[in-house]
């Protein structure tokens, strides 16, 4: 079984990944990985910690002369962002702790941010510093998880299975339907998205909350092609795809929402309405339900 583990702190030396489970003799580089993190620090309006990062995944295990040998394979990112915090975050204890009341010194976290794990961390270890909980909280951590989803893909690769991401909502903008993507737009588009339209609103609307000093939220759809019939499992409810996928996109940090398919909108809907017909040849005029039927 493919799985993966993540470790380390936003202003740590670094995230180390192990992925266990991934066959052997599949090609995989450094290359590989950096291509899809290149891509994680792109985008409309991203913080200022994209600016300082240049994350490179070095592979310390797993792969021999350009192919992967069976066993876990460990990557290593560097935080370049450390050298400023070497002693807010030294694994040893500090004889001499600087306290400035600063940004990055020692001083502890005590102010409370919603929508971040802080309150809970701290009650759930009894803590009077929120540091040690938001370091690990960070998003930071999703930049292991990129590097996993690079070393995913060329498993899929052999496959024909692609996977692709577009945006289609920013802050109450929202995009046009469209039959098919064309994915090479939404690669170059600042905000990833298809409609050329509705990508000058979302940046208009990034720019009014950031002149504001605040935020905004949107939606983004993953679409899978190639995906053979029979992945996942009605066995069990821990084997279900849809179940999997949702745990899997829930767990990413501000993710308060997953549907498949038409998701949400099939509520409204009667059963009738709501089924997507099997035709002869086991063809089907709609995907309501998003690929995935009894997981």
């Amino acid at each position: 079984m493919f799985r993966f583990l993540t470790a380390g702190e936003s202003h740590e030396k670094g995230l180390v990944v192990v992925v266990e489970g991934f066959p052997a003799g599949i090609s995989l580089s450094e290359a590989d990985i950096a291509f899809e993190l290149k891509r994680r620090q792109g985008g409309y309006g991203r913080g200022a910690r994209m600016q300082i990062e240049r994350d490179h995944a070095e592979i310390l295990s797993g792969v021999r002369h350009g192919l992967t040998i069976g066993s876990p394979i460990s990557l290593l990112i560097q935080n370049r962002d450390w050298q400023n915090w070497q002693e807010v975050m030294s694994v040893v204890p500090v004889e001499e702790p600087v306290l400035s009341g600063v940004e990055g010194t020692i001083d502890p976290v005590t102010r409370l941010r919603p929508g971040h794990a802080d309150l809970a961390g701290i009650a759930k270890y009894n803590l009077d510093d929120i540091r040690p909980i938001l370091e690990r909280a960070s998003a930071r951590e999703t930049a292991g998880r990129v590097a996993v989803g690079a070393v995913a893909r060329k498993f899929l690769q052999g496959f024909d299975i692609e996977i692709h991401s577009h945006v289609i909502a920013i802050g109450g903008c929202r995009a046009r339907h469209y039959d098919s993507i064309d994915w090479e737009k939404v690669e170059a588009s600042p905000v990833r998205c298809a409609d050329a339209v509705a990508e000058r609103q979302m940046i208009a609307a990034i720019d009014a909350a950031r002149e504001g000093g605040d935020s905004v939220g949107g939606v983004f759809e993953v679409v899978a092609t190639g995906v053979p019939i029979g992945l996942g499992s009605h066995i069990q409810w821990d084997r279900r795809l849809d179940g999997r996928i949702a745990q899997a996109m829930m767990s990413i940090h501000a993710v308060k929402g997953v549907e498949i398919g038409a998701g949400f909108a099939l509520a409204d809907l009667r059963g009738s309405e709501a089924q997507d017909v099997i035709e002869p040849g086991l063809r089907r005029p709609t995907n309501r339900a998003g690929g995935i039927e009894g997981g």
